[in-house]
């Protein structure tokens, strides 16, 4: 057996909150990829807290790529590879089996083994073993649906990410996170009432998250420690102190500050504080976010007399105009792969919905469709296979939903209690 020794180390943070997000799953792909995820084996005397088995078949089904096989319908139950007739899968048209066990390890924690077969080739695809903590159960499935999906798709998984996001309740806001399918949240930040916490944003190593806060009666930004919850206040000026983005090197931020008057694009050293001015002209500029290369920066801007969105190269200063397509274009986010930006776009019917342009061609993508129009703060997994946004439902409750980039896959995740908005997806975990 190939073994791939890995202990997975859960964030911590302030403390826990009782009320999670509940994936709603709304559509996927016409033909999703068949597998079973046979019950996890374990030899242990009192049962497992959550089943991993579970967790890892509703993983794979939120992708919208894959459709598990209900235990139900399962001929027979293999706990390894000898028992794994091939037969029984195919009468069920399975395409992949999976089968798992778990034991305790020396550390008190747990060892989970799981192996991946293509059944209509008869083979091993995937053979691999993984240490965790006692409380890190749920860290396991997640990581094994990262590998089975990498190994059918050929696309990293991004299910043992985060989810940040900001929970309104009255005049309270918490910055929560979660795990990327809602569960475990955990409060990083409770403002006091009638202060709001806004545009989370992660920084590239998962350590940090800086956000904007009103906790000194006027808005300023700071950088918080996940783990640890330090943080630090980044600007306090008069005046707008807005949108923080982290450069792709984690140094600096592009933020929005209205010091010298409109707001400007400005980046931040975030260890010296030291400023530098992006954008001068007398109309707002605002929503700033760097291009996978860290050499220029999108933002929002109406010096054209609407709003639409811009780019500027750091080494030149100069800005060039990218969306021409519909009244009003903002909050740019570049994917991770640097081909493109998605961003609010309001059609003609003055709805706004989340699409995707090409830096190469120009072209749009019109990703969402819900029928309130109201969607917004888009953000990308680190894979760059789908997006989170925040939207309403038609009881006009703010909630999250994601999509996938090819616009076939879609889910929502509200919350049983307050509204929900602005997410940031984290990078990879590693």
């Amino acid at each position: 057996m190939k073994r791939i020794l890995f202990i997975l180390v859960l964030l911590l943070a302030s403390s826990p909150l009782r009320a999670e997000l509940i994936i709603e799953i709304t559509s996927g792909v016409d033909n999703p990829t068949p597998i079973a995820i046979v019950p996890t084996g374990w030899n242990g005397t009192a049962a497992l807290e959550e089943s991993i088995n579970d967790i890892v078949a509703a993983d794979l089904r939120r992708s919208g790529q894959f459709r598990p096989i209900p235990q139900r319908d399962m001929l027979s139950s293999p706990s390894k590879a000898s028992e794994v007739f091939y037969r029984d899968w195919r009468i069920l048209k399975a395409e992949y089996l999976v089968i798992s066990n778990v034991s305790q390890n020396a550390q008190g924690g747990y060892h989970l083994e799981f192996e991946m077969f293509d059944v209509f080739n008869e083979r091993k695809v995937l053979d691999l073993a993984v240490d965790g903590a006692r409380d890190q159960l749920r860290d396991l499935a997640h990581y094994m649906s990262d590998q089975i999906y990498q190994r059918i798709t050929g696309i990293r998984g991004v299910f043992s990410t985060r989810i940040a996001y900001v929970e309104q309740l009255g005049e309270i806001y918490r910055l929560m996170m979660a795990d990327a399918d809602g569960a475990r949240p955990r409060l990083l930040k409770e403002s006091r009432p009638g202060e709001p916490i806004l545009s989370p944003s992660w920084s590239p190593d998962g350590r940090y998250i800086a956000y904007v806060s009103f906790e000194t009666t006027r808005p300023a930004i700071y950088v918080q420690e996940v783990a640890t919850g330090s943080r630090q206040q980044i600007t306090n000026f008069e005046g707008l102190n807005g949108a923080p983005a982290w450069s792709p090197d984690g140094r600096k931020l592009a933020i929005t500050l209205s010091k010298d008057g409109n707001p400007e694009i400005y980046t931040v050293d975030v260890q010296t504080k030291e400023l530098r001015r992006v954008t001068d002209h007398y109309a707002i500029d605002h929503e700033p976010s760097w291009t996978a290369d860290g050499k220029a920066i999108l933002f929002t801007s109406n010096r054209g007399a609407k709003p639409q969105i811009y780019q500027v190269t750091l080494a030149s200063g100069r800005p060039e105009r990218l969306t021409f397509v519909g009244p009003y274009n903002a909050k740019p986010v570049v994917t991770p792969d640097g081909k493109g930006f998605v961003f609010i776009h309001r059609d003609e019917g003055g709805r706004d919905h989340i699409a995707f342009q090409e830096f190469k061609t120009g072209n749009i993508r019109v990703l969402t469709q819900t029928q309130v129009g109201l969607d917004e703060s888009p953000t990308v997994a680190p894979n760059g296979a789908m997006l989170m946004y925040a939207t309403k439902n038609r009881q006009g409750k703010g909630i999250l939903a994601a999509v996938s980039m090819d616009a076939a896959t879609t889910f929502d995740l509200p919350s049983k209690q307050g509204d929900v908005r602005e997410p940031a997806w984290s990078p990879f975990r590693n």
